[in-house]
């Protein structure tokens, strides 16, 4: 799972900001239930899940801002919000 991640970061900036649009932006809180489960932390996973299904209509603002300014959507990286 670790690699799907790593391969996740390490796309081009012009494919991450594809990414985002609104009916593809799902494969990002996919992305975050992913890393969820690597770090075994409930709370990511439940911010996660709230992410992909009610949050799926306003996260795709968030991520486009995020993946602009810090080359990863929100809760991708390292920390929480870093």
């Amino acid at each position: 799972m670790n690699e799907l991640l790593k391969a996740v970061d390490d796309l081009p900036l012009l494919i991450k900001v594809i990414l985002c649009i609104p009916c593809i932006e799902v494969f990002y809180g996919i992305c975050r239930i992913v890393k969820g489960v690597t770090k075994n932390d409930l709370v990511w996973i439940v911010l996660a899940v709230l992410t992909v299904f009610p949050g799926a209509f306003f996260m795709w603002i968030l991520d486009l801002i995020w993946v602009l300014t810090k080359g990863h959507a929100i809760l991708l990286g390292d920390e929480m919000f870093s």
